[in-house]
């Protein structure tokens, strides 16, 4: 019975530990990342957001969203930075002007 109390302190204590460790780790490496960033670099912010570093501050990062629109966000908002095979390919819009009508029956081929 008397050593039912440490073990039990023990198996609480060991799974906290690892966790801290862990998430300690993950937070250098996104501290890194962050940290070399440079102009020219894509990247994904943590909402999903694709965009081309513009410009860097000490806090913050100008991120080019669409070609001649620059916003500033802080640097924790980005997640990674993505290599060409991670871009996303460029979007046409050769159907914009169709009808949802239009739209279904080309997808359904016909």
């Amino acid at each position: 019975m008397e050593l039912i109390f440490p073990l039990l302190i023990l198996a609480l204590l060991v799974p906290m530990f690892l966790g801290i460790r862990r998430q300690k780790k993950e937070m250098q490496k996104t501290a890194d990342l962050q940290d070399a960033l440079k102009i020219g670099d894509r990247v994904m912010t943590t909402s999903g957001l694709h965009a081309t570093v513009a410009g860097l501050a000490d806090g913050t990062v100008d991120l080019e969203i669409a070609p001649g629109v620059v916003t500033t966000w802080s640097r924790m908002v980005v997640r990674e930075v993505l290599t060409d095979d991670d871009s996303v390919e460029d979007i046409t819009l050769d159907h914009i002007d169709e009808t949802p009508d239009e739209t279904q029956r080309r997808l359904n081929g016909e």
